[in-house]
């Protein structure tokens, strides 16, 4: 089942992490799923009876392969 929050409020929530980026619904693997997903450091957040559970202790870390996607500089030299 797919996030449903209002749009309001998701556009008022930030990762907890010190970037405080954006947050989307669902995860990168599935944009359907019960998640809010870190537009920067790509951690997911589980979304539990409709309440966004944002705590740091709960989140599932990005694999590898999502983190060097958003956190490594571009190999061109730009």
């Amino acid at each position: 089942m797919a996030v449903t929050l209002d749009p309001q409020l998701l556009e008022i929530l930030a990762c907890p992490s010190p970037d405080h980026a954006p947050l989307t619904p669902g995860t990168r693997d599935d944009p359907a799923a019960d998640a809010l997903t870190c537009t920067s450091c790509g951690r997911t957040y589980p979304v539990r009876d409709g309440i966004p559970v944002l705590l740091l202790d709960e989140a599932t870390p990005p694999t590898d392969g999502e983190r060097d996607s958003r956190d490594e500089p571009s190999s061109d030299g730009a």
